[in-house]
């Protein structure tokens, strides 16, 4: 089991991942290159290893030559998504065996349009996911485009987050966006869960952080009367390099 995946920096407590992990949502923050997919790597592995199946729908739309060797392991299965019959077809043979996913997404697929769902948003929402998967979200470059244009997807994921089965991760980078109040409580309430107040993230802080570096919070599994305690921290994440 691949759940040892860094080191706590104020204490000698390695970084250990929790089953619970899998039915609770990560949020990642961090600057290109500071090791968001290394991140995310180290959480697919868990969750490879715990039998539960991954999509990781990547919005940068790489080609398949582009992906890092890390994700590139017996379970890697590249898709490219599109609206077509065909793409349907083998979109629905690999989901039916359960196979972990890669998909590369061209995020302009996504609906403008407040009254109408794309069929991106509706492929993504399809109940042989919802019921059986994990899913990564990768962010795009440009955040701005992201969350004025594609309103569909932001709209559902408050739902979506009731209906599926397991969590989700999402990565992005930590542009002003999401000091937006608006935003904050969004992906506060998706991440840690229903709040006193939204200020349990700040993008200077995160800037910070050197490679593989990330500010840790979570919610504690102890209940309390109010709130469950959230804890914070700086951890080390180890380097995830696929073997031969």
């Amino acid at each position: 089991m691949r759940n040892n995946i860094g080191q706590y920096t104020n204490t000698i407590n390695p970084l250990i991942l929790e089953d619970r992990i899998l039915t609770h949502n990560t949020l990642i923050i961090a600057e290109v290159g500071s090791g968001k997919t290394n991140l995310a790597c180290r959480i697919r592995n868990f969750a490879i290893d715990s039998d539960v199946p991954t999509i990781y729908f990547d919005f940068n739309n790489p080609f398949e030559e582009e992906i890092e060797l890390r994700y590139k392991d017996e379970h890697f299965n590249y898709i490219k998504f599109e609206e077509s019959d065909a793409f349907d077809e083998e979109f629905a043979k690999l989901t039916a065996q359960k196979k972990h996913i890669y998909m590369a997404v061209n995020p302009d697929y996504f609906s403008n349009k407040k009254d109408i769902q794309s069929h991106l948003s509706k492929t993504i929402a399809q109940d042989v996911l919802l019921k059986n998967y994990y899913y990564f979200f990768h962010d795009i470059d440009n955040l701005n485009g992201f969350y004025t244009k594609f309103e569909d997807f932001l709209l559902y994921l408050l739902s979506f987050s009731h209906l599926q089965r397991f969590g989700f991760t999402f990565l992005a980078q930590p542009h002003t966006t999401f000091e937006n109040q608006h935003l904050k409580l969004l992906f506060t309430f998706l991440y840690l869960g229903r709040c006193s107040n939204t200020n349990y993230f700040n993008t200077a802080i995160i800037k910070t952080l050197g490679k593989n570096e990330f500010y840790y919070q979570h919610r504690t599994a102890h209940q309390t009367l109010l709130f469950n305690s959230i804890k914070s921290n700086i951890v080390k994440i180890d380097e995830y390099i696929l073997e031969d």
